[in-house]
C-alpha cells in the first residue's frame, strides 16, 4: 500500500495539440512504466500531484496508490521523474513508475548536515560536497532523508559516504570514499601584484618632486637628447 492516492484516466489521443488542449482544462499527460509491462497513458490533474509531493514528507519518493482507471486502479507508482516549463516552472509532464513493494529499488534522498564543524568556528568553510545519495531498499523502507552530525569536523577535515548512518536494511550504491562535506581553510587575501607595487612606487616618487626611473631604452632616450 502506497502513502497516497491520485485519481487517473487513461489517454487514448497524443500529440502536442492534445497536451496543449489538457493542460488549458488543468490536467496534464503522463505514461505509466513498468518492469515487463507495456506503458500506459494516462492524464491527471497537475495540481492535485503537485499538492500531494508538497505536503508528502517523502516527496519525489512518495509511494502513490493509482485509482480511478480500472486498467491501473490499485498500483503502486514512484514519480521517475516530472518535466516543467522552462521559465513558468508549471509541470508539463510526468512519468510514472509501477513497483513492487517486496522487490528493492534504487532511490535518491537528500543528505541533511546537522550541527556546526568545530573548523567553521575557527573561521574555516564548509563545503557540503553531496546532496544526495543513492539508495537501495525496500520501497516501504526508503528514509526521507539521510543525516550527517558535522560537528566533529575540524579544518581540513573531511566525511565521506562511509561516514553516512544509514538505516537497517538501507545500503548505498554510491562509491564509500566520495567526499560529502568537507571544512575548508580560511581564505586569505591575494598579495599585491608587481604591477600594482609599480603604481605605488611611482605616486610617491612624484609626491617627493621626482621622475620615475624609465624601464628599458632609458639610455637611448638620454643619446637622442
Amino acid at each position: 500500500m502506497g502513502d497516497a492516492n491520485l485519481a487517473v484516466e487513461l489517454r487514448t489521443e497524443t500529440g502536442k495539440g492534445v497536451a496543449r488542449k489538457l493542460r488549458a482544462e488543468g490536467l496534464i499527460p503522463a505514461v505509466l512504466y513498468g518492469k515487463g509491462k507495456d506503458a500506459v497513458s494516462l492524464k491527471l490533474q497537475a495540481n492535485v500531484l503537485e499538492r500531494l509531493l508538497k505536503t508528502s514528507h517523502a516527496g519525489l519518493n512518495t509511494l502513490i496508490d493509482l485509482e480511478g482507471a480500472s486498467e491501473v486502479s490499485g498500483r503502486t507508482v514512484l514519480v521517475k521523474e516530472l518535466h516543467r516549463h522552462p521559465f513558468a516552472g508549471n509541470l508539463m509532464h510526468a512519468d510514472l513508475y509501477e513497483i513492487d513493494t517486496t522487490s528493492k529499488i534504487q532511490v535518491s534522498v537528500p543528505i541533511h548536515l546537522e550541527g556546526t564543524a568545530e573548523g567553521v568556528r575557527l573561521g574555516g568553510v564548509l563545503e557540503h560536497m553531496m546532496r544526495e545519495i543513492d539508495l537501495v531498499c525496500l520501497p516501504t523502507a526508503i528514509p526521507d532523508s539521510i543525516d550527517l552530525d558535522i560537528s566533529g569536523l575540524d579544518i581540513g577535515d573531511t566525511a565521506h559516504v562511509e561516514d553516512l548512518v544509514l538505516p537497517e536494511g538501507v545500503e548505498s550504491s554510491a562509491d564509500s570514499q566520495l567526499p560529502v562535506a568537507h571544512v575548508a581553510a580560511p581564505r586569505v587575501e591575494e598579495e599585491p601584484e608587481a604591477e600594482e607595487a609599480v603604481e605605488g612606487e611611482a605616486a610617491e616618487a612624484a609626491a617627493e618632486g621626482e621622475a620615475p626611473a624609465a624601464e628599458g631604452g632609458g639610455d637611448e632616450e638620454k643619446k637622442e637628447d
